[in-house]
């Protein structure tokens, strides 16, 4: 049996959303567990894209049994129009069968977003990120106010997950109130999963 994981899946288009993705796993190997980074690829309205098996650059693509074996997951996502990404609502509209075998109930799981401007959706792209995992009966963690950056933060930052402001041409860097946030939910999560395998251990 493989060691257990925290699975940092998320969609990106211009980086920062992967940057936070990035920042988060370094929160989770922080709390002792791996961290499996993992994207998906980008869908078409018009006709079903066709996507190389691997990526050019940057994290693999996820798979469901990437998704089945995960001891926690955190899910990032840009905002569009107050919502996750078509993309990553179309891998997890594929997840029927976890669903059908509670493949993902009692694990933990916790939401990220980046947006272009300040208050372009980000607690509702978080909150429309939850509700698929909570049909899935995962464990929803957000982020509590006893992380300072949520007081102080004047970028990115909720109770509902760590966010980002990227700015109207999307290459604003992840401030410092903003890393850490994303920090934290990474640290957070492999704490819970950790107590939750010892409870069940």
């Amino acid at each position: 049996m493989s060691a257990p994981y925290i699975l940092v899946l998320y969609y990106s288009r211009h980086g920062a959303t992967a940057e936070m993705a990035r920042q988060i796993a370094r929160g989770v190997e922080l709390g002792g567990l791996e961290a499996r980074l993992r994207t998906v690829p980008a869908v078409s309205s018009e006709c079903a894209q066709v996507a190389p098996q691997i990526p050019p650059e940057g994290a693999p693509y996820a798979s469901l049994d990437d998704l089945q074996h995960c001891a926690g997951l955190a899910l990032g996502s840009p905002t569009r129009f107050g919502n996750m990404a078509a993309p990553l609502k179309h891998f997890l509209d594929g997840s029927s069968n976890l669903w059908l075998t509670g493949g993902l109930v009692g694990k933990p799981a916790g939401v990220f977003t980046s947006t272009a401007s300040l208050h372009g959706g980000q607690e509702s792209t978080l909150l429309s990120m939850l509700l698929p995992l909570l049909h899935h009966g995962m464990l929803i963690s957000g982020l509590p106010y006893s992380e300072g950056a949520l007081l102080n933060t004047r970028g990115g930052g909720t109770p509902y997950g760590p966010s980002h402001h990227a700015g109207a041409d999307g290459k604003r860097a992840l401030d410092a109130d903003e890393t850490a946030l994303c920090r934290a939910l990474g640290l957070r999560l492999a704490k819970l999963a950790e107590q939750l395998e010892n409870r069940r251990g």
